[in-house]
C-alpha cells in the first residue's frame, strides 16, 4: 500500500495492489480508524489490514500541520 498527498488540490491517494483511490484530505482521519477498526474487529483476517494501517499511519506523520 502506498499513500499519496497532492497539496494542489488537497487529496490523499491510497494505492494498492489491486486498487486506487482518492479522497480529500480531510476524510483522513475517518479512514485512518476504519482501516484500524478493520483490523481490530476482523482477527481471521489477520495480516490483510496490516499494510494498509502501517502506511495510513506513516502517511499520518508526514502530513503537514496546518495552522488556523
Amino acid at each position: 500500500m502506498k499513500v499519496i498527498y497532492d497539496h494542489t488540490a488537497r487529496t490523499f491517494t491510497m494505492q494498492g495492489q489491486f486498487l486506487t483511490s482518492t479522497y480529500p484530505i480531510e476524510e483522513f482521519p475517518g479512514w485512518l480508524e476504519f482501516y484500524r477498526g478493520m483490523q481490530a474487529n476482523y482477527p481471521k483476517a489477520k495480516g490483510t489490514y496490516d499494510a494498509t494501517v502501517i502506511a495510513l499511519e506513516a502517511f499520518a506523520k508526514e502530513l503537514p500541520v496546518r495552522s488556523s
